[in-house]
């Protein structure tokens, strides 16, 4: 399920976005009903999406959890456009901002990549939101200026740069895909990975017999790279494991990749007109 941002009036939706950091009124227990605020909506909102996902989202739904009707929000909110670019930029605000100054650059975009793949995870509604279109909120921008400010460390050139943001943002967001996928396969299916695995695995060695022969790369592969067995009280779901194994792997090569940019662009300065060699190496 892909959604996109900004479907909503863009006037509303940016004066909402940028409308200052009001705090969020009180609401709920006893006593008369507080009064509504655009901060209580949103956080209703993210609490429906976190707790039931984007398909049980619906001004409907988040009046419920308020305790009102959903006619109640428009006053407010002028839609569900609207409010779902409103929860997008807000959890964004939950990202650090800031890493120490002095930490080497590869330090410091290791903890950032950490830090935005547990924050994909504790909001995977997020990761069906398209990157094609921005929200361009406060928070959002936040976000994307703290990792350019850790990329300036790199020294590389701002065409590099503006590149590497892409890659990061991309690689972060497929690795939390595949976590927020594996805790979510078993409610969803019915089946835990174990019996769908038990399911498929002999059956598939009855149906492709030749399979060596056919794929002998990836059979190499499998009798090669096998992981080691987690520990007996590890309590980790195999695919979830093997996800965050691949995301710290991943990054290091990654992380070699800039290094190896880094040093050529320190190495020898591009003559004039020719196309900077770190930026092809990025």
């Amino acid at each position: 399920m892909v959604v996109f941002a900004g479907q909503g009036d863009a006037r509303r939706s940016l004066s909402l976005l940028w409308r200052g950091d009001a705090p969020a009124q009180p609401h709920g227990g006893p006593g008369p009903k507080p009064r509504l605020s655009v901060d209580a909506i949103v956080s209703a909102a993210v609490a429906v999406a976190d707790e039931e996902g984007m398909a049980a989202l619906s001004m409907r739904a988040v009046g419920e959890r308020l305790g009102r009707t959903a006619m109640a929000l428009y006053t407010y909110v002028p839609g569900k456009s609207e409010l779902l670019d409103l929860m997008y930029d807000a959890v964004h605000a939950e990202l650090p901002s800031h890493y120490p100054e002095q930490a080497p650059w590869r330090t410091s975009l290791t903890a950032w990549a950490q830090d935005l793949l547990e924050f994909y995870v504790r909001h995977p509604w997020v990761l069906q939101v398209s990157q094609a279109r921005p929200v361009l909120g406060p928070h959002e921008y936040a976000g994307l200026d703290t990792l350019v400010r850790l990329l300036h460390g790199t020294g590389l050139d701002a065409r590099a740069l503006r590149r590497l943001v892409g890659t990061l943002f991309h690689f972060v967001r497929g690795a939390a895909g595949t976590v927020a996928d594996s805790r979510q396969a078993a409610a969803a299916t019915g089946s835990t990975d174990e019996e769908w695995w038990a399911a498929r695995a002999a059956m598939l060695g009855e149906m492709a017999p030749d399979f060596a022969d056919r794929f002998p790369a990836v059979s190499r592969l499998e009798r090669e790279g096998t992981p080691e067995p987690p520990a007996a009280d590890d309590p980790v779901p195999y695919p979830e494991r093997e996800a965050r194994e691949t995301f710290r792997v991943g990054l290091g090569v990654l992380l070699d990749g800039i290094g190896a940019s880094v040093t050529a662009h320190a190495g020898r300065r591009p003559e004039p007109g020719e196309q900077d060699a770190g930026a092809v190496r990025a």
